[in-house]
This record gives C-alpha cells, sequence and structure tokens, in this order.
C-alpha cells in the first residue's frame, strides 16, 4: 500500500518549545507525502489557527506555560470534528494516556519514542485516524474492567473525595474539620486512607491529581 498522494496534509505543531516543533517539521519532511505545517508556541496561537485553516492533524504538547490542552481538546473537536489529534508529550503515558484520549485526542505518543515509532506513529493517525501504541491498548483493555484506570479518583468514597477536593484547594486538617463538622483526627484517617488508597505520599502529588482529573 502506498501512502504516497498529490494531496497535501495540514499539520499544526503545537508546542512552547521551538526545538521540538522543529524537530517533528524536519520528520515530516522526510515522511512519503506532501505536507503544509503551521506552528503554534501557546494553547491561545493553536486555537486561532485551528479556527482560521483547514488542519487535518494537530500534534500538540499536553502542557503549555499558558494552560492544559486537556480543556483544548473538546474545543478543537467542536471546532472541526474532521481533525486529528496526537497528543505528544513526555508526561507518563501509563498514568496520562487514557484520560486525554478519552477527551477526544485520537493518539498518544510519548516524547521518548524512537524517530522510527514518531514516524510509524504520524503515518497511521493520516491512514487510520488514530494511533493507540500498546502501552495504551492494555491500559485501554484494563480500563473496560476497572475504572479506577482512567481516573484513580474514582476509587474514592464520596467522603474521601469531598476531603481530597478540600485538600487540593489549600486547606488544612483543622479548616476541612470544620467546614465538614469532623474531628481534626478523623480528618487525617481519611487523608491517609486517601493516601493510601491513590498510591501518593504528599499533599502536593494530591494536588496534581485532583488537577489533573477533574
Amino acid at each position: 500500500m502506498s501512502y504516497i498522494e498529490n494531496t497535501s496534509i495540514n499539520f499544526l505543531l503545537a508546542d512552547d518549545h521551538s526545538l521540538i516543533r522543529q524537530g517533528i517539521a524536519f520528520l515530516l519532511e522526510d515522511l512519503p507525502f506532501d505536507t503544509v505545517i503551521l506552528q503554534a508556541p501557546n494553547l491561545q496561537k493553536t486555537l486561532e489557527l485551528i479556527k482560521a485553516n483547514p488542519i487535518d492533524i494537530v500534534i500538540i504538547d499536553a502542557h503549555f506555560p499558558d494552560g492544559n490542552s486537556l480543556s483544548l481538546i473538546p474545543e478543537i473537536r467542536k471546532i472541526n470534528p474532521e481533525t486529528k489529534i496526537l497528543v505528544f508529550t513526555g508526561i507518563d503515558e501509563n498514568m496520562h494516556a487514557l484520560k486525554y484520549i478519552n477527551a477526544g485526542a485520537n493518539g498518544f505518543l510519548s516524547k521518548l519514542s524512537e524517530e522510527e515509532e514518531i514516524k510509524k506513529a504520524i503515518i497511521k493517525m493520516k491512514e487510520d485516524g488514530e494511533y493507540i501504541s500498546p502501552a495504551t491498548q492494555a491500559l485501554l483493555m484494563n480500563s473496560l474492567r476497572d475504572r479506577k484506570v482512567i481516573n484513580p479518583l474514582f476509587g474514592l468514597t464520596e467522603r474521601e473525595l469531598q476531603i481530597a477536593e478540600l485538600y487540593s484547594k489549600g486547606h488544612g486538617n483543622l479548616e476541612i474539620a470544620n467546614l465538614l463538622d469532623l474531628k481534626q483526627n478523623t480528618v487525617s484517617t481519611i487523608k491517609k486512607r486517601i493516601f493510601d488508597k491513590l498510591k501518593i505520599d504528599n499533599i502536593v502529588e494530591l494536588v496534581e491529581l485532583v488537577k489533573n482529573h477533574q
């Protein structure tokens, strides 16, 4: 099957690091099809270019100085449902891939991938409209059996989730106890249970988890 076609594929490379964008652009030039490449250094510019151009494939980082692309993916889907989205990022695939796929991304690829894997992912995006790595495929299968694979917060009780959210907003044990009319040592006990369930060690990790899964 030949990948060579006469029509150009319009790519948008969205990453706040120009070297990453340049690296992907060089890879695209090596692929056996014509490309038009646009670049965006932030989420605002990404959205502007999506609105103004018929983009076929967006290759986008997970995090930018002006926000998380997780919130932008549904916006891209609304503007042009035909646009394919490949999240290309340094964050942990096992921890985050399903979250982005669930938000509407068509693929997830680690920046630690070898050059050939990146090329393969881009060609798969062009030909099949998606790229699901073996690691993410395994996560998808596991998620069918266990909802906590998609969102570890699903493993918390309603009370534990309520307290986790209060911790994430900067409240301490005493404040939470007063707000919920609980004893302070009860709050401490629930905090330990939350940490055990989520397999974390401190409030910083809890804040990050809540931020990334709400």
